[in-house]
């Protein structure tokens, strides 16, 4: 397949190039500014490119010839600079809102290719109908189990509104929430998939590695189950 990924050096998005690399297929990797050198750049089967995921005339430049893209998408590079991602995000939750339009407006003239969004496990239901990133009470004591700050919140809402986005849109998308806790760690291909509510491990704990997200990941553009629906996973 030929398969795109938005945040190509991120934490999630560089496992996902990794993953697509090593089942054999093709990857056009986007950054923010793709022109600088890369350690990385005498693999096979990668090619990378620049693109502004907030405008949707800079996406539809680079869709021709994509089965898929993958968007890992957020603010800053939480790879690099944890800390100025977790500002960005509360300075502008809307960011979500903007790329999930700019995305959808760009697929109008590729219907054909499927869409895959990595967003926030805060849309994730804590009950029927009711969103964590809705519930300030649980919402609170999840960010202080995480030590992210309680303004968080907005940003855990901004990425609920660019999944609502993605709800009222008639291209083939499909959203994946990550579990509460997520970070690098091993790749054992083995965890639970869920769909709107978190999957939780015999503790009680939602999370997953990131190796282990690349891995659903991939599952889901190689064999789609998911299309114009959200899912998550967990141990």
């Amino acid at each position: 397949m030929h398969i795109g990924v938005v945040g190509a050096t991120g934490t999630i998005g560089s496992r996902v190039v990794a993953e697509a690399l090593e089942r054999g297929h093709h990857v056009r990797a986007f950054s923010r500014d793709a022109s600088r050198p890369r350690a990385d750049e005498k693999r096979e089967n990668i090619t990378w490119a620049s693109v502004d995921v907030l405008e949707a005339a800079s996406i539809t430049a680079v869709l021709s010839g994509l089965d898929v893209l993958i968007s890992a998408y957020q603010p800053g590079n939480a790879a690099k600079d944890f800390e100025d991602t977790v500002r960005r995000s509360i300075a502008d939750p809307t960011t979500h809102s903007t790329v999930a339009h700019a995305l959808t407006k760009a697929l109008e003239s590729h219907p054909r290719t499927r869409l895959i969004v990595i967003g926030g496990a805060g849309s994730l239901e804590v009950e029927p109908g009711l969103a964590l990133a809705d519930s300030d009470e649980r919402m609170q004591e999840i960010l202080d189990q995480l030590g992210l700050p309680r303004a968080y919140a907005a940003a855990a809402r901004g990425a609920r509104d660019g999944f609502d986005v993605l709800r009222t849109s008639n291209r083939l998308w499909t959203y994946f929430s990550p579990a509460m806790e997520i970070a690098p760690g091993e790749r054992t291909g083995r965890f639970r998939i869920g769909g709107d509510q978190a999957v939780r491990d015999a503790s009680g704990r939602s999370r997953i590695s990131a190796e282990d997200a690349a891995v659903a990941l991939i599952d889901e553009a190689e064999l789609p189950q998911f299309v114009q629906r959200r899912f998550t996973i967990g141990y």
